[in-house]
């Protein structure tokens, strides 16, 4: 059903959901465009709509060939929409779901043209804020890069620092994704420019890997892995590459590489991962009791059995269900200096071998219960061989001893 958006566009078909509105298939004077129009919440909230209109030069000002470009800002009655150029293709997440990781190469081309995009909205004064798989776009009738690769277009600038008002999210509130927020923002200080590096560089170790480095688990166990904890290599990475992920996601904002850094080095290794396929890791170790929730019992199962756990975005609201896109620009409460300090393990979870069972699972406490039986059946029988020798061995003195022999021992 076709409706109007402001005088000017008229949005024919949803195109996706999100938690901060709905993404519309619409026509304008210049021909398609997409649509995101935003809850109506948001758009009864004056002093978001006043914050939409400050935002409004810096937004349409933005313009770069791996940037989805706001053509414009729509205020009107309970309207509140971004009007955007429409790119024919998919999502990354959509395309990472579909191969699980990326080959190296396709992967790192992916990724410098976002740093490219990265590195125009910064140098114009924009933090993006949300950089994930969901917001990359890949342009399918665009040419054909590195590795296969589509040409990559990050969207939905200004969408979070939109909705992060002062009012909304205080001090004690943060705007994001749990997986790609930054250590700095989960301690609540102000976005600047590395906090996309380093969500981008989770997304780079994501497309390699097939999971994020810290993610997993309840949405307070992934903030404070980001800042306690490290980040575990990836087996079979080139060296250089590893370290570019490793300055990329260092604790320490100053640490990290400027967005054209970034795409200038990555570009660099491009033929060094010519031919490389899709790395050989499973999933990392599941995490304790304490900081998972139980599988649901209608999670799909494995081949091998097992519940399949989904990773990348989770749900910064316990129960709550992902949108279909997992755009989650929901707040949430930082967490106190304590809690971040709380049964950190040093290290991320490493992870394991391709084929090993994963602590905790059927298949792990199967095999620990069979070594148990294993051990324990070896020590019964240790113990009764070790009472048979004893047995045979006083049976035979008992024999072979006489009375002569007892009396002759005891003879001076």
């Amino acid at each position: 059903m076709a409706r109007k958006i402001g005088s000017r566009y008229t949005a024919h078909q949803i195109l996706g959901r999100g938690s901060a509105g709905t993404v519309w298939l619409g026509e304008g004077p210049d021909g398609p465009v997409a649509i995101k129009l935003l809850r109506e919440d948001l758009a009864s909230d004056q002093e978001l709509v006043g914050r939409f209109v400050q935002e409004r030069t810096a937004l349409l000002g933005l313009e770069h060939p791996h940037v989805v470009s706001v053509r414009d800002l729509v205020v009107d009655g309970n309207d509140l929409a971004l009007v955007m150029d429409l790119v024919r293709g998919t999502d990354l997440r959509t395309r990472l779901e579909r191969e699980r990781r990326l080959a190296p190469e396709a992967a790192v081309a992916i990724v410098a043209d976002v740093a490219d995009g990265l590195a125009a909205a910064h140098a114009a004064g924009v933090v993006h804020r949300d950089v994930k798989p969901e917001n990359v776009l890949l342009d399918m009738q665009g040419p054909l890069g590195p590795g296969g690769a589509h040409p990559a277009l990050l969207t939905d600038f200004g969408v979070a620092k939109l909705i992060d008002s002062p009012r909304r999210t205080r001090a004690t509130k943060i705007i994001g994704t749990p997986d790609y927020l930054a250590p700095e923002l989960v301690e609540g200080l102000p976005p600047r420019a590395s906090v996309d590096i380093y969500a981008l560089a989770t997304v780079l170790y994501e497309l390699l890997a097939g999971f994020t480095p810290f993610g997993g688990g309840h949405p307070g166990a992934v903030l404070r892995r980001h800042v306690t904890e490290t980040v575990v290599p990836l087996p079979g990475i080139p060296e250089e590459l590893w370290q570019l992920l490793v300055q990329c996601l260092a604790k320490a904002p100053a640490s990290r590489l400027r967005a054209s850094e970034l795409a200038a080095r990555l570009r660099e290794q491009l033929p060094v991962l010519a031919g490389m396929p899709p790395l050989e890791v499973d999933e990392p170790d599941a995490e304790s009791s304490e900081e998972t929730t139980a599988e649901e019992p209608s999670s799909p199962a494995s081949p091998g059995g097992e519940p399949v756990r989904r990773r990348g975005a989770v749900s910064l609201v316990p129960g709550a269900k992902p949108d279909s896109n997992r755009d989650t620009h929901t707040s949430m409460r930082v967490p106190g200096p304590d809690e971040l300090a709380g049964g950190a393990r040093g290290t991320a979870r490493a992870p394991r071998a391709s084929g090993a069972p994963r602590p905790g699972s059927a298949r792990h406490r199967a095999a620990a219960r069979r070594r148990r039986i294993t051990l324990g059946v070896a020590a019964a029988a240790l113990a009764a061989a070790l009472g048979v020798g004893a047995w045979l061995a006083t049976s035979g003195d008992d024999s072979e001893t006489s009375p002569q022999n007892t009396h002759s021992s005891s003879t001076p």
